[in-house]
């Protein structure tokens, strides 16, 4: 066998021809690496949904490396002598191949990176880690943005992005004068509900897809979710479809309804296409031109598309700069000193209250739930219920699809459960019933009222945002944004502070809210 010079590493979320890993590949001395292990659908219990995404996405890649002649190495999760974990089989192929180097694009989770340099080091073998140009922003030009900044506010990034690159921009200002149109989207469906929403752009599965199907199923019965609606993009041309679809038929709406639910319409006017992006099917480079595009041909109105192209060049490119520029202690924070338990109705979603059952359900059947959903509903509950957020990453991290580290921890330990301390977010996201109530039907059929905070019949949402502001009283005083919450908090009586901690403890215990 001819000397081996590279053996070029590909991770399950790097599926992209063009990436970095290949510059300069030769398939007369170089080869690729790939490799399907239980340790990454075990280390968080990984939901079935989510596992059967990155193995089909894998394979089917596979299959794409193998057409452009490029030679491989991959090893099943159902092979004999699979060794279960990244670093174990990279140190047995290794043994096996003897590779001159081994190169690969940075990876996208701070536990893989390191694992990777430790089996390089104990190899004696260099390691090229080359810049991911899947990103508008590279680490280093985050860190000049951050160098120096009391805060890091969103905002101020994607102001600068936009200026950059040119996006939604003439002659030096933003496109229809103002960076931002948050004041003419967000809206909830009328009592109608949605009316006819466009289909899914979901696809059928293929003999590679079914198969893993039926790998996940057997080999991870214990895990949870469901694989009977499977339908994720899991090839390039696939993702290429779902982006079309999306452009054609949901963004013109995508703004006016982005925070909006409804129950049992999990798609409703989304992208569904952050999995697709983040497993490297998609670039963002295209998904923004394609948003843009839509714009000036007429097809979609601006706020639509400044809403969406802000949460891929600001939003998403942000969340991995904090990620990369904090790691490794960003994953311990835990400023508001969280210690209780996530529920364990979070993994079956036998919960009897109605927004928070129909966010669980479609989750665990389809491994998605739109960004409100996450933040405002199975983030804001285990917030106020003082959920440790280790707890609440874990969980993020292991049931949806989309979920890769760099993106999921910072949404979850900043933005969702503020354990970071205001880095992210000027203030906790915190609210009462009452907000579900206006961007949702789910409280009529629900058995909670979300205008009461105390007794039997009061939502929990709402005596938990009461018993949070009380917990946090004197820390949030010094918060400006918090100023009208506390003082609200200031005028009840002893008696009702008393109602809302008696019914608090009964939430916490577990005697409310449960299936």
């Amino acid at each position: 066998m001819a000397e081996l010079r590279h053996l070029v590493i590909v991770l399950g979320d790097q599926l992209d021809l063009d990436a970095s890993g290949f510059d300069g590949f030769d398939a007369a001395t170089d080869a690729v690496w790939m490799a399907e292990v239980a340790e990454e659908s075990t280390h968080v219990w990984s939901s079935q949904p989510r596992t059967a995404v990155f193995l089909a996405a894998m394979r089917h890649f596979a299959l794409a490396l193998q057409a452009a002649g490029r030679p491989l190495h991959y090893t099943r999760l159902e092979d004999a002598g699979n060794a279960g974990s990244l670093a174990a089989q990279l140190a047995a192929d290794i043994a096996r191949l003897r590779p001159a180097g081994l190169v690969m694009s940075a990876p996208g989770d701070w536990r893989v990176l390191q694992s990777i340099k430790a089996v390089a080091a104990s190899a004696g073998l260099p390691l090229d880690i080359r810049e991911d140009r899947h990103f508008f922003v590279t680490v280093r030009e985050f860190a000049a943005h951050a160098k120096g900044r009391k805060s890091l506010r969103m905002e101020y990034f994607y102001r600068e992005q936009r200026q950059r690159h040119g996006v939604l921009m003439q002659n030096g200002q933003p496109e229809g004068g103002q960076w931002n149109f948050d004041a003419d989207n967000r809206e909830a469906f009328g009592s109608a509900g949605p009316g006819l929403l466009p289909p899914r752009a979901g696809f059928e599965p293929d003999a590679v897809t079914r198969d893993v199907i039926e790998l996940v199923q057997r080999r991870f019965a214990s895990h949870p979710g469901r694989l009977d609606s499977f339908a994720w993009p899991v090839t390039r041309e696939q993702a290429l479809q779902s982006l079309q679809d999306f452009i054609t038929h949901r963004l013109p709406l995508f703004g006016r309804y982005q925070d909006a639910m409804w129950p049992g319409d999990p798609w409703l006017y989304h992208s569904h296409l952050s999995a697709a992006l983040n497993l490297k099917l998609l670039n963002p480079r295209e998904v923004v031109a394609a948003a843009e595009a839509a714009w000036r041909a007429g097809h979609a109105p601006l706020a639509s598309v400044e809403g969406f192209i802000r949460q891929i060049l600001g939003w998403r490119e942000y969340v991995r700069g904090i990620y990369w520029t904090r790691m490794p202690a960003y994953a311990d924070g835990n400023a508001l000193d969280a210690h209780e338990d996530l529920p364990a109705w979070y993994w079956t979603g036998a919960t009897d209250m109605a927004c928070l059952r129909d966010a669980l359900a479609q989750t665990l059947a389809h491994g998605y739930a739109n960004h409100i959903q996450r933040l405002m509903v199975t983030g804001l509950f285990a917030l106020m219920l003082g959920v440790e957020p280790q707890q609440v990453h874990a969980w993020y991290l292991a049931v949806y699809v989309d979920a890769v580290e760099w993106v999921e921890l910072p949404n979850t330990l900043g933005m969702s459960q503020y354990a970071d301390g205001g880095l992210m977010g000027s203030k906790p996201y915190v609210a009462t019933g009452k907000y579900i109530q206006r961007m949702s039907p789910h409280c009529q059929s629900c058995r909670y009222d979300p205008a009461q905070r105390a007794g039997d019949r009061a939502c929990p949402f709402t005596t938990l945002y009461w018993d949070f502001l009380m917990r946090h009283e004197q820390a949030l005083a010094r918060n400006p944004r918090m100023a009208l919450q506390v003082k609200n908090v200031a005028r009840l009586s002893d008696a009702d502070r008393q109602a809302v901690l008696a019914r608090a403890g009964a939430i916490r215990r577990g005697e409310v809210g449960h299936g």
